[in-house]
């Protein structure tokens, strides 16, 4: 399963980053989408998340910064992070939770998690 899965990159202190995660559409359930980041050293964190009913979670570390939504395919999350700091530099993954998908046999398959392969993200001075 590819998660379709775009932004990071090189961003300034103080800027802001806007990244985007598409899940392919033969999964029709989930519990929840969302970003987590792992920065060199540590373990992975969440960024933010959004449940299948809508409840956002965001991490610690990021709380009153970002924000997630939802595009009107449920499958795809648009989290937003503000105020950036050089903490915020790490490898960002996407994440779909507990995903039931429909195979090319029309089997429902439930899987723990998907992640994305990830994209580094360097917030720079």
């Amino acid at each position: 399963v590819q998660l379709q899965a775009s932004g990071g990159g090189l961003v300034q202190a103080g800027g802001s980053l806007r990244l985007s995660c598409a899940a392919p559409r033969n999964i029709f359930q989930f519990d929840s989408m969302g970003w987590y980041r792992q920065a060199s050293g540590k373990q992975r964190e969440l960024v933010a998340s959004i449940t299948s009913g809508g409840t956002t979670n965001y991490g610690d570390s990021v709380k009153g910064r970002a924000t997630i939504s939802r595009g009107n395919a449920k499958n795809t999350v648009y989290p937003q992070m503000n105020s950036l700091k050089f903490e915020d530099t790490g490898v960002y993954f996407c994440n779909v939770d507990k995903p039931v998908e429909i195979n090319p046999s029309g089997e429902y398959v439930a899987s723990r998690a998907y992640w994305g392969q990830g994209t580094q993200v360097t917030v720079s001075s």
